[in-house]
């Protein structure tokens, strides 16, 4: 079974906001999903988090490398990709156009296998895990609305994001996640993502520290991107003091940029995204990495309803996996599949035990998202 060919398809008309400064408009296109085509017409979807016009420039280098290859292969396929470009992509948009090659192949290869991806990857530990639904902060009252309308979805994690959090002074944010707690009350877990990777982060060290001691009174699960994501010594001073864990890695690409936040014990929580770090075969190097270094693994997962489904299959395949992001709502992760996830009584998904990544695309809804 032989690649012939890689549709791309931009999404648009749905993009949600996403915390920066500028805000985003719904037809932004920030997901692009990658069906890998074969010769015996069998077809794999992955998802990429970096707009077409990225990869489709992306996908023009990698072409030769690519068509013609195994379908069935993706780790050596994906890695094939990887050394080939290491003078023009070496992270950023080819890495992310990697990472959804590397998991349309996982869904080929599970496809033609009959079997789960999860299995795949070498065997599930479990049948299910706790999604957080990922929203943004805002003023308390419209707060207090989102959490209410989340929880009302069904989930029992919810985690809380960028502005105005870290953007005004320490009243408002005790402010916010003080609101937060009152809204969710004492069973709900929380978490705080600061947005350390915003352009121009003012916040340092001291700070961080300062907000970490708030948020412990609060009860928070961890503390997310106090720090720009390169200030790893920043990061190691944080962790070794903070009364809360401490978490960071989304914006990371490659193996090789986690090793020294694992090696040098940085974070208690690293937040690989397979449709970013280089598909779902570099997200389980990290992830064991993680889980020989003791770190826990948490995917970040602000992206699609492929992403999710990723990052569901892999919680399945690692021996220790809590949480998976879900972000909520979004027409990209509640339409663009026929069957969309959703938690139970227990606040849990399902993993998805059907062959590949257990899902299809909508048709018609891309016909309304897809360009």
């Amino acid at each position: 079974m032989k690649i012939v060919d890689v549709h791309i398809i931009g999404l648009s008309g749905g993009t949600v906001d996403g915390g920066w400064p500028q805000g985003n408009r719904p037809e932004e296109d920030l997901n692009t999903l990658l069906e890998v085509q074969t010769d015996e017409g069998l077809s794999g979807v992955g998802s990429a988090m970096t707009s077409k016009s990225l990869i489709v420039a992306a996908v023009d280098l990698l072409r030769p490398h690519l068509i013609g290859e195994r379908a069935d292969e993706p780790a050596r396929v994906s890695e094939k990709l990887r050394q080939a470009m290491f003078w023009q992509g070496r992270g950023g948009a080819v890495e992310h156009a990697i990472s959804g090659i590397d998991i349309a192949l996982w869904d080929l290869m599970g496809k033609a296998c009959g079997q789960p991806v999860g299995r795949l990857l070498g065997g599930c530990y479990r049948r299910r895990v706790k999604p957080y639904g990922s929203v943004l902060f805002d003023e308390p009252e419209p707060l207090r609305d989102t959490l209410g309308q989340t929880v009302a979805r069904g989930f029992r994690a919810i985690k809380l994001g960028w502005r105005p959090f870290g953007r005004r002074d320490r009243r408002t944010d005790e402010l916010l996640v003080k609101t937060a707690r009152d809204a969710v009350g004492p069973d709900v877990e929380l978490m705080v993502d600061a947005g350390g990777s915003e352009q121009f982060w003012p916040h340092g060290y001291k700070w961080a520290l300062e907000t970490a001691k708030m948020l412990a009174d609060y009860r928070i699960v961890w503390f997310e991107e106090p720090l720009p994501p390169d200030d790893l010594e920043g990061y190691i001073e944080l962790r070794r003091h903070s009364p809360v864990p401490i978490a960071t890695g989304e914006v990371l690409t490659r193996r090789q940029s986690f090793r020294p936040f694992l090696e040098r014990q940085a974070v208690d929580i690293v937040q690989p995204d397979c449709t970013k770090c280089g598909g779902l075969t570099e997200a389980w190097r990290i992830a064991w990495m993680a889980y020989e270094h003791n770190v826990q693994w948490v995917p970040h997962g602000w992206n699609t309803a492929i992403g999710l489904a990723a990052d569901l299959h892999l919680s399945a395949a690692m021996p220790v996996a809590r949480y998976v992001e879900y972000l909520t709502p979004s027409p990209y992760l509640d339409e663009i599949i026929p069957d969309p996830f959703r938690p139970d009584a227990e606040g849990y998904l399902p993993i998805p035990d059907a062959p590949g990544l257990g899902i299809e695309l909508n048709r018609d809804a891309l016909k309304r998202y897809g360009r």
